[in-house]
């Protein structure tokens, strides 16, 4: 190939002492005040120019090479380092649709039970000391059948996403949308390469393990998955566990499917990270409670960048708590309420006239909305009394969803009724 390199060096003129008889090795006149040229050693930035004029079968060569490239479906990559976030907003949360006076629809939480705060305000004398995370981490890796050198706690899945950004760096990143956006707002923050795989509406947002590049080094996924409530098989999630790449999967409402079957916590695979949040069933988020759990090599380095006393000893109180008996038993009772209310919710919905994605396994569900005919969906249910999680804020999801927190049934029959005096009928 033929080219030549092309630069423009500015540069300062030497002054003092150590720089006086030194010139400019080259000149051009550049106007008052401008020098140009070289004066020392120095590392130039430059590009190619590739020149055709007089060598056509170059041109031939690189035309063919293109239309190769695009035949065998290959794509340039986006140029790694850090990005702005992109539209739509990663930052905006269900909490910011909250308004005094509304019926909270938006926010994932359940109410804290009293034992819990109880329990965590009985042990108030340790809060002038450091944390001491090992009863923690112990009691949530028995509890889940796990060596405690596989489980690392964290101040919510959030910090979980963080720490591994920040500990792997580099990576050329694939996150599974639509899903919680913070995984993505953490890997842009580090300065990761960042691609977008976005799931089907009409595949019922289901996972295909297979759609995912050869080149991606680090994958993330939730399930089940915020918002869209889908449990993929633990099946599909494992086909996407290969040498050389890390899966993340954020499970944060995992303990919101009895039995947990598609749960991989326990899967043992080698670059298998899964992160834990303790908050949504137990109604803790102002604690900062959860986990990382997977490949021990990975948990340990992990540990090591994590921040010192990065996890409050209320929090870590809080976790020996929940993985006690106590609140085994209590998780029985609380996900068969849950699933009552969510299945009389889902059948109020559709027989008004509302899809729901899929068959949601969450305490939430995606609502097809789109029949309203409103531009604003959440605003004109806020006019009504309610508040819900607008969903044009999650990538591959539009104005026309709304996500609904499972309430119980009289909330979900008035829900309802306000829906259909939005739309008119």
């Amino acid at each position: 190939m033929h080219s030549h390199e092309f630069h423009r060096t500015i540069t300062t003129s030497l002054r003092g002492t150590a720089g006086a008889d030194v010139a400019p090795a080259w000149l051009v006149d550049a106007g008052p005040g401008r020098t140009e040229g070289l004066a020392s050693a120095t590392v130039l930035a430059s590009y190619q120019h590739i020149h055709w004029a007089g060598y056509p079968q170059l041109a031939q060569r690189f035309a063919q090479g293109c239309a190769a490239f695009a035949a065998a479906g290959q794509t340039w990559e986006a140029p790694a380092g850090p990005e702005p976030l992109p539209a739509p907003d990663l930052r905006h949360h269900g909490d910011a649709q909250l308004r005094p006076g509304l019926i909270d629809l938006a926010v994932n939480v359940r109410p804290a039970p009293e034992w819990l705060l109880s329990s965590v305000a009985a042990r108030a004398d340790r809060w002038t000391g450091y944390p001491e995370p090992g009863a923690a981490r112990r009691a949530l890796a028995t509890r889940h059948g796990l060596a405690a050198e596989r489980l690392l706690p964290t101040a919510g899945a959030a910090d979980a996403f963080t720490l591994i950004a920040r500990t792997f760096p580099g990576r050329r990143v694939v996150i599974v949308h639509p899903q919680f956006t913070e995984p993505e707002v953490a890997w842009r923050t580090a300065g990761h390469q960042v691609r977008r795989l976005m799931l089907r509406t009409d595949d019922g947002f289901r996972l295909d393990a297979d759609r995912i590049g050869a080149d991606a080094d680090l994958v993330v996924v939730g399930n089940p998955t915020n918002p869209t409530g889908v449990l993929h098989p633990a099946s599909e999630i494992a086909k996407l566990v290969r040498p050389g790449r890390i899966v993340v999967v954020d499970e944060a409402f995992m303990d919101f499917v009895p039995g947990e079957p598609e749960s991989v916590l326990a899967a043992g695979l080698d670059g298998l990270l899964v992160t834990r949040s303790l908050t949504k069933l137990w109604g803790i988020a102002g604690l900062r409670a959860g986990f990382v759990a997977g490949d021990q090599a990975l948990i340990a380095e992990l540990a090591g960048h994590q921040e010192p006393w990065a996890v409050s000893t209320p929090a870590l109180d809080a976790m020996v708590a929940i993985a006690s008996d106590q609140a085994g038993q209590a998780a029985v009772r609380i996900l068969e309420q849950v699933a009552a209310e969510r299945a009389f919710l889902v059948d109020a919905l559709r027989a008004a006239g509302f899809p729901v994605a899929g068959e949601p396994r969450t305490p939430f569900v995606l609502v097809d909305v789109s029949s309203l005919g409103v531009s604003n969906p959440p605003e004109a249910l806020a006019a009504q009394g309610f508040a819900v999680r607008r969903c044009d804020t999650f990538p591959g999801l539009g104005p026309g969803w709304i996500r609904v927190s499972v309430p119980s049934e009289p909330i979900s029959t008035a829900l309802i009724a306000a829906l259909i005096r939005v739309r008119g009928d």
